[in-house]
């Protein structure tokens, strides 16, 4: 979940950061509201097409800002510090009724009458706004909870991405704290109302939460993981002030944030857990179907149906298979596909032993992708990335590693962050591909050159099109060979190992949630085509079931960009550029797949056209 993983990425912000769309669903997907009182501006013939559109786009990114505190927040926009978004279903619909009213004003703007460039932002900006207003009518805000981070249960790790440099953001945090109460009944109100309807997840999804939600159940508050931000303070802060936020901050989770989280704790295990479906798939739910549907459209920006999405899996499984199988030839492993996963999952040479030397590993990978960008890149992000580790309270339960872009602001710098829990099911020779996808020339170089696209309106450097950001990502993890990775064989079925990967997910995403495969049938499944360790296989299934569609979304934008990539070099020849391509293609941020395609065809005219005149 950008993942993504997961812009802000999604891995960005994975499921409210992640489902964000999870930051890892909302952070890794920026949903837009509308502002009514706009038809003021939209309706006044003072101003020109663009004007008049650029007006609605503003006024609507601050509608979303407050509508989203949290986000703006992560962003580095303090003037929502003290608040959470607000999850009652009044809420709920009143955001839906500005969605609605938002493509009222778009139709009063004469799209004819706009520049090319204002008419890709019109068109973006719509097919976001619809998006959101399609999705609402299978009520997904009645599902609000799941393992993912940026549920109830993990919302401590928010502190980690906003800003602690003040008195005054400490004082916001223990408002925010003061309120978390409120913010888990409106929750559990929801839960409720889902249960009513009908709207409720699998089980084996909520199941996985109420351990979370334990490490919130200590007996002395220092212990709590939201006191972690009072431990060390910052310089210049007086010991007095010191002290006055530590005992507000002892007081407000022992009195508020603990017995909330009680509260939580005894209704998911006594109420929601048996109410839950005991299916996987979201086929199971009323429309179901038509709700994946929906999703596949959302997360791919394309019209491929489940069946044909399936299809392209099962063919590009069968590739990767292929080019698998002559690296099992050439090391000379004489025994069973199965056996040689069986070897690479177990055999000591392919772990570190302590997470911290696996972090180390991962770090000095980073410093070696660095020095080699310029090589395929002519424009580079000023925002630095660091590696740091996925903190322990949410290791177990998440996939090997996710990112989360920089701060608007440029204070907080991107991360890329790494999953040290039991070392010995993350092997060596998946690290190099791992990390040219969430840090450079992956989701890192993506997302920062993304926000730094200062002509773009504000909205376009925070969007998210999942099939664009981690199409990117997955293609960046080709992008290894020309950095000079992948240099032993074993490193080499590592790259094949995450592409087939992704190949499964074609799979088992439309298995499980259109043609009613079992979790059981997609494990085995998974099993049985790729080298990655079962845990990881475990937590991989459960993120497809608790996300359904968004896995999809990394090899259909991959397969595109590789076949855009193509056309290119066929048409241009040995003219082909390949840093000048790279630019172009991160040039106008996260677009759909349809944007992309016709700004590639037209940047082929255009080095054609450059060609002649030269000639």
């Amino acid at each position: 979940m950008n993942k993504h993983s997961k812009g802000i990425s999604i891995k960005l912000v994975l499921a409210k950061f992640g489902s964000l769309s999870l930051l890892l669903s909302t952070l890794f997907l920026f949903a837009t509201t509308s502002q009514a009182s706009t038809n003021n501006l939209t309706n006044t013939k003072v101003f020109t097409a663009g004007q008049k559109l650029h007006a609605l786009l503003d006024s609507d990114w601050q509608r979303y800002l407050k509508n989203n505190p949290e986000i703006a927040s992560y962003l580095g926009d303090k003037r929502y510090n003290q608040n959470w978004e607000d999850k009652s279903l009044d809420a709920i619909l009143i955001r839906h009724q500005q969605n609605q009213a938002v493509l009222e004003d778009l139709k009063t703007i004469n799209y004819q009458a706009l520049s090319d460039s204002d008419k890709i932002n019109y068109d973006l900006f719509k097919w976001q706004t619809q998006s959101n207003i399609d999705e609402f009518k299978f009520s997904p805000y009645l599902m609000p909870i799941n393992q993912m981070m940026g549920s109830v249960q993990s919302i401590d790790s928010f502190a980690d991405f906003f800003s602690f440099a003040s008195v005054q953001d400490y004082q916001d945090w223990l408002v925010r704290l003061q309120l978390l109460p409120e913010l888990i009944n409106q929750t559990i109100s929801l839960m409720n109302e889902g249960m009513k309807r009908g709207v409720v997840p699998p089980k084996i999804i909520i199941s996985r939460i109420p351990v979370h939600i334990e490490k919130h159940l200590v007996d002395n508050p220092k212990d709590s993981l939201f006191f972690n931000k009072f431990k060390v303070y910052p310089k210049g802060f007086t010991a007095k002030q010191q002290q006055q936020l530590t005992e507000q901050a002892l007081a407000v989770i022992k009195n508020k944030v603990i017995p909330a989280y009680e509260k939580l704790y005894v209704f998911l295990e006594e109420d929601y857990l048996p109410a839950c479906r005991d299916s996987a798939g979201i086929w199971a739910l009323n429309k179901g179907k038509d709700y994946y549907e929906q999703r596949i459209d959302f997360y791919t920006t394309t019209k491929l149906s489940a069946d044909e999405i399936h299809s392209i899996g099962l063919k590009e499984v069968a590739r990767n298979r292929a080019a698998m199988d002559k690296i099992i030839e050439e090391v000379n492993f004489t025994g069973s596909f199965s056996d040689f996963l069986t070897f690479l999952r177990t055999d000591p040479q392919f772990y570190y032993q302590t997470p911290e030397a696996l972090l180390e590993g991962y770090q000095a990978i980073s410093k070696r992708l660095d020095p080699q960008l310029t090589k395929l890149f002519g424009k580079l992000p000023r925002a630095p990335y660091g590696v740091i580790a996925i903190p322990e309270a949410m290791a177990p339960d998440v996939t090997t590693a996710y990112y989360f872009g920089p701060s608007a602001d440029g204070i907080r710098p991107g991360y890329y962050y790494v999953n040290l829990y039991q070392p010995q099911t993350r092997p060596k020779y998946e690290m190099e591909v791992l990390s040219v996808h969430e840090s450079v020339p992956g989701h890192h170089l993506q997302v920062a050159l993304q926000m730094e696209l200062d002509e773009l309106p504000e909205f376009r450097r925070h969007l998210d099109f999942t099939v664009f950001v981690e199409g990117w990502g997955l293609y960046s993890e080709r992008l290894g060979y020309d950095m000079g990775l992948y240099k032993d064989p074993y490193s080499r079925f590592g790259q094949l190992t995450y592409d087939m990967w992704r190949s499964v997910r074609l799979v088992v995403d439309t298995g499980i949630h259109y043609k009613g495969w079992t979790r059981q049938q997609a494990i085995d499944y998974f099993m049985a085509n790729a080298a990655k360790s079962k845990e990881d296989i475990i937590n991989e299934i459960d993120r497809y079931i608790a996300w359904p569609g968004q896995a999809l979304a990394y090899k259909i934008g991959q397969l595109k960009i590789l076949e855009l990539r193509e056309r290119a070099e066929t048409t241009l020849g040995d003219d082909f550029n390949i840093r000048s391509f790279h630019d172009m293609v991160l040039g106008s941020g996260s677009i759909p797949l349809n944007v992309l395609e016709a700004n590639v065809n037209h940047w082929i005219l255009i080095e054609q056209e450059k060609l002649v005149a030269m000639r």
